[in-house]
């Protein structure tokens, strides 16, 4: 059974492809390798077929939806400071990328997309757990264009009558995490820093908190989404247990550098899993305990990243309070 799995040579999606060769099927990655790297998928040369290509550029990608079954929707362009500067390259990308793929989808009658949205739609939340009906406020680019492409699945489903279900994301953390970026960036950046004898850089205080999730459980949440027979929807994927920075910094150790707290960042985030576990009955198994040991258990495949210093992260901090504050 073939499937697609655009963005597949990236973090989570390359831990999703390996979960779906396990399941038998035969698995299209298309990804312009500008983030995603080969080698997350090196184990799985022979078995899947990589096309490196752009979803932004329709007539290069709409071929391979020939035949396919499922196509799960993870490409995109993931950093915040650089959707500020520049938003019609994450529009391109996240509306119009995502825009092509329903497109193709429906062009080629795929039974289920499932895309990979982001808790980031929800902005700076006063409420707490966040419910898949908690109000929605994007505050910047990144958070506009992923909830933008959301809609695009919802809109689809209502008038083309393509089944889709969106997997709100909250923070998303295990093996090949990014050492900048969206997803898991924070323990791909301790990690990289710790690995190369850095101090661990923390982003204010270190009580803030955030819902984090091992890739791993993500990827299981990708694929019972396409298998289930929920035809359209929008589920969050979190712990629902939030953990403070501190509390991860302190498991891996060592030296820690604090520089100020960025704006726009909530102090806490709680994903609320009901959903999910009643309709998709999806629930996490690896917790925070555990996915830290096995991250330290394989800090090696830190050696080669890029390391984010003190001095860099502040350029960062400077780049956000300038369009943010």
């Amino acid at each position: 059974m073939k499937v697609i799995v655009t963005g597949g040579a990236g973090f989570i999606g390359s831990h999703l492809v390996e979960l779906l060769v396990k399941k038998n099927y035969k698995v299209t990655v298309i990804d312009n390798l500008i983030t995603g790297r080969v080698d997350n998928l090196k184990k799985l040369n022979k078995k899947i077929k990589i096309v490196k290509a752009d979803i932004s550029n329709y007539s290069k990608i709409e071929k391979f939806f020939k035949n396919c079954k499922y196509v799960f929707h993870l490409a995109a362009l993931a950093d915040i400071v650089p959707s500020i500067e520049e938003p019609k390259k994450y529009f391109d990308t996240n509306v119009s990328g995502t825009l092509n793929i329903l497109k193709a989808s429906q062009k080629y009658n795929i039974k289920k997309v499932i895309y990979a949205a982001s808790s980031s739609c929800y902005g700076v939340v006063k409420k707490l757990p966040i419910h898949e009906k908690s109000p929605i406020k994007t505050e910047y680019p990144y958070a506009l264009t992923k909830y933008m492409g959301e809609q695009l699945m919802v809109h689809w489903s209502k008038v083309y009558k393509i089944q889709t279900i969106s997997l709100r994301l909250f923070n998303v953390y295990g093996l090949r995490s990014r050492t900048s970026g969206a997803y898991g960036a924070m323990f791909g950046v301790f990690l990289a820093q710790k690995v190369n004898n850095k101090p661990i850089t923390i982003v204010g205080n270190g009580k803030q908190s955030r819902d984090f999730t091992y890739v791993t459980d993500v990827s299981k949440a990708f694929f019972v989404a396409a298998k289930s027979k929920i035809k359209h929807g929008i589920f969050n994927v979190g712990s629902g247990k939030p953990t403070s920075v501190n509390y991860v910094a302190n498991k891996l150790g060592g030296k820690k550098v604090y520089i100020p707290k960025r704006p726009g960042e909530p102090d806490k985030l709680q994903a609320s899993n009901k959903k999910i576990k009643k309709y998709l009955n999806w629930k996490p198994l690896i917790s925070i305990d555990q996915g830290i040991e096995i991250m330290q258990k394989n800090i090696q495949d830190w050696n080669s990243a890029p390391v984010w210093t003190p001095k860099k992260i502040k350029v960062k901090t400077k780049l956000w309070f300038k369009y943010l504050k």
